[in-house]
């Protein structure tokens, strides 16, 4: 079973630490967080799981099987050390989606197998080249603003 969340991309002033502050928007897991198009995966996702079925636990959103899998890769860190550092961190928390920072473990580690076997070779072909389009896009911009600076001096 698997519940589609209602959510819009959370703000991160909205992100709330339990410690004051705020996080920054410049950190690259917020950045990251920005470039995923969530909602668009989120449906194919979805379509994975049956409707309705009765007795089972809805597994847990897109956003964090696919945060996780993304944290687990970037950092080289093994299934259990990937929901550690979730649980530590509140940047790893904001790009799974969570609204608030806490300090209980997300997920069990093993539902990192799960994700795995969720997230289809063809949506992660997917992500990777919107990944890679961004990232070309913001290296052309910053290519521009040099060239600019320069023709100023």
């Amino acid at each position: 079973m698997y519940r589609i969340e209602d959510k819009k991309q959370l703000k991160l002033e909205d992100f709330m630490l339990p410690f004051g502050g705020k996080l920054n928007g410049k950190n690259r897991w917020v950045q990251l967080s920005k470039l995923i198009p969530w909602k668009k995966f989120e449906e194919q996702y979805a379509q994975q799981f049956s409707d309705g079925v009765e007795g089972g636990a809805p597994a847990k959103p897109f956003r964090v099987a696919l945060g996780a899998l993304i944290i687990k890769e970037k950092l080289n860190l093994t299934d259990r050390e990937t929901v550690e550092q979730i649980r530590e961190n509140p940047y790893l928390q904001y790009l799974i989606g969570k609204e608030a920072y806490s300090d209980d473990e997300p997920f069990d580690a093993s539902m990192m197998v799960h994700f795995r076997k969720r997230i289809t070779g063809d949506m992660l072909g997917e992500i990777n080249e919107r990944l890679h389009v961004e990232e070309v896009k913001k290296n052309e911009k910053l290519k521009k603003r040099l060239k600019r600076k320069k023709k100023l001096r």
